[in-house]
């Protein structure tokens, strides 16, 4: 169990080391550590972040609580052991990046205004959107159904074009969800 309980803290350190920009983009980066170490599917994932995106509050410490939970749970079927796997999974996610944020931050004010920093902001910021793109394309289930290319569009052109706030997307498909989508 405490082997399973470090492999969970190191894989979501590992993300919450690199994953760069915070938010939305370390989501494929969770997605390769849970996947790719079997611990879930990648509909499992998917449908993870469907509920995590759902709930209130940073999307990386929700998926990271989660998995170290789910995982722990399967492998012990002990709810205190799930509990300790979402706790390990949420300190691994904060942790190091926080002591790397402490060191860094102090290390950035000294030299943020050099044109190497800068080249190198910049230079990243495509491969976030990349990742983004890599997250879109893996967890729409294949192949890909017209009613949820069109819910995607409608939902681009409301936050681009209206303005709409994000929060009310997310309401209406769950709602729209449930209507349509109960079996």
């Amino acid at each position: 169990m405490w082997n399973l309980i470090w492999d969970v803290f190191v894989a979501m350190a590992r993300v919450g080391i690199f994953g760069y920009g915070g938010g939305p983009s370390v989501i494929p980066l969770i997605q390769k550590e849970a996947v790719g170490a079997r611990w879930m599917s990648t509909e499992e994932f998917a449908a993870a972040l469907a509920m995590g995106n759902a709930l209130p509050g940073p999307i990386a410490t929700k998926m990271s609580a989660y998995i170290g939970y789910k995982v722990l749970l399967e492998a012990t079927h002990d709810s205190v052991a799930a509990v300790l796997g979402a706790i390990s999974g949420v300190l691994g996610m904060v942790v190091p990046s926080f002591i790397l944020m402490l060191i860094l931050g102090i290390g950035f004010l000294q030299f943020k205004d050099y044109p190497q920093v800068k080249g190198a902001l910049q230079a990243v910021k495509p491969v976030i959107v990349a990742l983004l793109a890599y997250t879109a394309w893996t967890v729409v289930p294949q192949p890909i159904k017209a009613d949820m290319l069109i819910i995607a569009l409608i939902s681009f052109v409301l936050l681009v074009w209206i303005d709409i706030h994000p929060i009310w997307l997310i309401v209406a498909a769950t709602i729209f969800g449930a209507v349509v989508y109960a079996r």
